[in-house]
């Protein structure tokens, strides 16, 4: 439908999806009406409408925009790593972030994940992709490091890159249920001193 919409229309559009991504991060899906998006993006009822059927259409909207903002602006990143230190680097950023956000919100895609996993089987769907773009970009930046000679050729990054992003994911839940980043620090610091055991 994007490509068929006025830059008015995408603008409207995106104005209406950014501020229920807004709100889904600090309310729930549940927690956040259709009414609610309206008021905060400053449009009618007709024009949530217009762009989205109902709320489960406007719920996925908002899995790819959470999706974009958070693996595409790491995956070029991800891609460059090429030593530990930059693997360290990248893990003080997220640490930084959510210290930043005073550890509320969690992952904006996992919180979104964990809430509709049993109750919208096409959001859950859109949510895994999401994962597996993340996934693949990690994978990808472990792979140079070994196709360069970073890491020993008996490293795997396809496991390394599971192991990474599960951790990552555990350590922002913890995070945002104790309110402190040191789960997230301790894990972190733990898997990547275990990658660069694998180090040549």
């Amino acid at each position: 439908m994007s490509e068929r919409l006025t830059a008015k229309g995408r603008a409207t559009r995106e104005r209406i999806v950014s501020a229920a991504a807004l709100l889904m991060f600090e309310h729930g899906v549940a927690g956040t009406s259709t009414e609610d998006v309206q008021t905060a993006a400053e449009v009618s009822t007709s024009q949530v409408y217009h762009y989205f059927r109902d709320k489960k259409a406007l719920v996925r909207a908002v899995i790819a925009h959470q999706t974009e903002a958070v693996v595409g602006h790491q995956e070029q990143m991800l891609a460059r790593l090429d030593s530990v230190a930059s693997l360290r680097a990248w893990a003080d950023a997220i640490v930084a972030l959510q210290r930043e956000l005073e550890c509320r919100g969690g992952c904006p895609i996992g919180s979104l994940g964990s809430e509709i996993a049993e109750h919208d089987a096409d959001a859950r769907a859109d949510v895994v992709l999401g994962f597996n773009r993340w996934e693949r970009a990690i994978r990808d930046g472990l792979h140079a490091m070994r196709d360069r000679g970073e890491l020993r050729r008996e490293a795997d990054p396809d496991r390394l890159a599971i192991t990474l992003l599960t951790t990552l994911q555990g350590g922002l839940a913890l995070t945002q249920l104790r309110r402190d980043t040191v789960m997230l620090e301790v894990s972190l610091t733990q898997v990547i001193d275990y990658i660069e055991s694998f180090t040549a």
